[in-house]
């Protein structure tokens, strides 16, 4: 395995140990690779939310239980799973884990009904995804150094920003034109084409050092665990975390910024998605072409900013990408209604994925090369971590406080409507009747719901709907910009460059 330098320099096509330029970058590839599918699983399940609630007659509420217990799972084993490349070769764990992910996707792909949904895309590949996570950063940080690792960061988040720009178009031709089952099916080329390169990862980033010690149970308060690490690294244990990673502030700073964005992501990429087809009428091939922008600029700015650190500092990149999801929200904001349009919402929506672009670009880099190379399996993991259960609370809080104004506005709407033909008690049996049906937030289960209504209440509740699902829309974008301002808050903690942390120390 090459250890990092620029095999750029010199005449010679070889590089370090007589590797071939595709066996240098294999790990590169690998990782980046497994990060793209990843991410493609779980933009393929976002656009495909309204028809996976029509085919399995559930509920959005319980689809999104799906998407929030697969980043659940994943926040829960990753640091134990952490300690497996200490045990084993990283190539065997990262093998078997891939085998086991497909094995998921295929669980996924032929599920009869929810529980089945869960048991292969939320608990097994969340399970797999929880071993391959903890690998990506800590194969990056040790088998590259310098510009090379730079450059590997950068391959890492262009490649899934890639996943977001093909997941939802991908996903939205699938379940407009075919089935959304295709879409786990597919990744199976993927992890075929993944174990190809993982011949060539071959390093263990523990090298002699005792094994790390089991998670504790469950997810403690951040105190009580570090308490806890402070205690057994005194008694001359081997603590799961190192003390050091956890009271390291550019580290901490870095990870508390990416758990903020990866919340503000994942929560914009499920309210998003479900008013474009709920409100808008907006199919799920429609809705990928109106994410297709965020997805470019995102791929963009990640890919090709990694080298601006030279000219600009990375907290300042970091920072400008901010302020353009701010700006991006407010504009969606302030476009919210019934003439919206795909080429309307470009512009901002293209101004989000360009913030995110650039965040991504520098917070992985910065946040790793904060801690030394022998801890980077530790911080990997705790990156990592963050990262699940950013999303996992952008899922569950953000679509939650989405769906919870969506359903308030229509309650409160049929009990305060005026100067309409449906009395007052025709009101209140119309808000027991929504209650007891329970799902209206999507297009189809609304049109059920008012296909059993006479004429005059349906179109009462026809004018509500839309006017909730705005208001709706609007309060959870008010939301993201609140995050939005305290991720800015939370990055002024950031340090100014690249830390340069002695190994030896």
């Amino acid at each position: 395995m090459p250890s990092g330098g620029s095999p750029s320099n010199g005449s010679s096509q070889r590089f370090p140990d007589g590797t071939t330029r595709l066996q240098y970058w294999a790990p590169a590839l690998a990782v980046s690779l497994t990060t793209f599918i990843i991410v493609v699983n779980a933009s393929l399940m976002n656009v495909a939310i309204p028809t996976m609630v029509a085919e399995f007659d559930t509920t959005v509420t319980v689809i999104q239980g799906a998407v929030a217990l697969y980043s659940l799972v994943i926040a829960a084993l990753i640091l134990p799973a952490g300690t497996l490349p200490s045990r084993h070769s990283s190539r065997r764990v990262m093998a078997v884990a891939l085998l086991v992910y497909a094995g998921g996707t295929v669980v996924a792909a032929i599920s009869w009904n929810t529980m089945v949904l869960y048991l292969g895309w939320a608990v097994i590949e969340g399970a797999a995804a929880a071993v391959l996570f903890p690998l990506t950063f800590t194969v990056l940080t040790v088998s590259y150094e310098d510009d090379d690792r730079a450059t590997a960061f950068g391959l890492l988040a262009g490649i899934s920003g890639l996943g977001s720009t093909l997941g939802p178009i991908i996903g939205g031709a699938l379940t407009t034109y075919a089935s959304w089952r295709w879409g786990f099916a597919l990744q199976l080329v993927g992890v075929a084409v993944i174990l190809y390169f993982v011949q060539y990862v071959t390093l263990n980033p523990f090298g002699t050092s005792p094994a790390i010690w089991l998670l504790a149970v469950g997810l403690l308060a951040f105190a009580a665990f570090v308490q806890y690490e402070r205690r057994l690294e005194r008694a001359g244990g081997s603590p799961l975390v190192p003390l050091g990673v956890l009271t390291n502030r550019p580290f901490v700073a870095g990870v508390i910024a990416y758990n903020l964005r990866s919340i503000i992501s994942a929560g914009f990429f499920f309210i998003f998605p479900v008013y474009l087809q709920a409100v808008l009428g907006y199919t799920a091939f429609d809705t990928g072409l109106a994410l297709l922008p965020y997805s470019i600029a995102s791929v963009c700015f990640a890919a090709f900013t990694t080298g601006w650190r030279n000219y600009v500092s990375p907290k300042t990149l970091i920072q400008v990408g901010i302020v353009c999801m701010g700006l991006g929200l407010v504009v969606l904001y302030e476009q919210t209604g019934p003439g919206q349009t795909i080429i309307g919402m470009a512009l901002p929506v293209a101004v989000v994925g360009t913030g995110v672009g650039l965040i991504l670009a520098q917070i992985s880099n910065m946040t790793m090369s904060a801690v030394p190379t022998v801890d980077s399996a530790a911080a990997s993991g705790v990156l990592n971590v963050s990262s699940s259960i950013g999303y996992a609370m952008g899922t569950a809080v953000v679509g939650s406080f989405f769906l919870g104004q969506f359903y308030g506005s229509v309650i409160d709407g049929v009990l305060r409507a005026e100067g309409e033909t449906v009395s007052a008690a025709e009101r209140t049996d119309l808000v027991i009747a929504l209650e007891d049906f329970a799902e209206t937030a999507t297009e189809a289960t609304r049109q059920q719901f008012l296909e059993q209504l006479p004429p005059t209440q349906r179109q009462l509740l026809e004018r509500i709907f839309e006017a909730a699902m705005f208001d709706a829309q609007q309060a959870a974008l008010l939301l993201l910009v609140l995050l939005v301002l305290v991720l800015l808050v939370a990055s002024t903690f950031l340090p100014r460059e690249i830390p340069d942390v002695d190994d030896s120390e």
